[in-house]
């Protein structure tokens, strides 16, 4: 897990931005670069179905937030550090790959909704920040966060800007051209980091930075 130096606790509060300080949080459009992503510490919940229309994931983003923003503030009084909330994230799968690139059929998909979490954040943290979520009554699925690694490795990604409809062809040029000649083969689940917050962003303003997990090709 990646470390990030914080002040001792007693000392002048400091802000750490980890989007500076852990790998892959920026890519550019068009430019397909890989990028090697330390193991990290993620508030996760797991659902299925069309995110369009599945209230569990309504439900799962509504309460990855909160408990973001409680952290944070969790962050500052006992740690002495104010850490920026990080984007939402999301980990897409599904057992026909093509449901991704060529037919979009949503209804078919699987995911984990997820945030970056500072690694001196602890199990006590998130369960003080939960207990702070749920008694401001918010935070519907707090009964199925997990606060839990993702370890990807060597990725490829880029930037995507535009609606998520539209992200169809990039991933069609990332699966079958630029991995391939790269040398390398897909290995994990298609990653997605929303910059911005989703949930207020029009459409055509969207910037989303698309990531497969790769390998040597045997």
């Amino acid at each position: 897990m990646i470390a990030v130096d914080r002040p001792a606790r007693g000392s002048d509060l400091t802000t750490v931005d980890l989007r500076r300080e852990v790998p892959g949080y920026s890519a550019r459009r068009d430019r397909f670069s890989l990028v090697e992503i330390p193991r990290v510490r993620c508030l996760m919940i797991d659902g299925r179905g069309d995110p369009n229309t599945e209230p569990a994931y309504t439900d799962a983003v509504a309460t990855l937030y909160p408990m973001a923003y409680a952290l944070r503030s969790r962050s500052r009084d006992r740690h002495g550090t104010d850490v920026r909330v990080m984007p939402l994230e999301a980990l897409w799968w599904a057992d026909d790959p093509s449901a991704f690139t060529t037919r979009r059929d949503k209804s078919r998909w699987h995911w984990t909704v997820l945030m970056l979490v500072a690694p001196w954040l602890d199990a006590d943290d998130v369960a003080a920040a939960a207990d702070a979520v749920a008694a401001r009554g918010r935070g519907l699925r707090l009964a199925d966060l997990r606060h839990d690694d993702l370890d990807e490795g060597l990725v490829m990604q880029t930037l995507h800007v535009g609606p998520y409809d539209a992200e169809g062809p990039v991933l069609a040029r990332m699966h079958d051209v630029e991995i391939p000649e790269r040398g390398l083969t897909m290995t994990g689940r298609h990653h997605e980091i929303y910059l911005g917050d989703p949930r207020r962003a029009a459409p055509e303003r969207l910037r989303t930075i698309l990531r497969q997990p790769v390998r040597p090709a045997p």
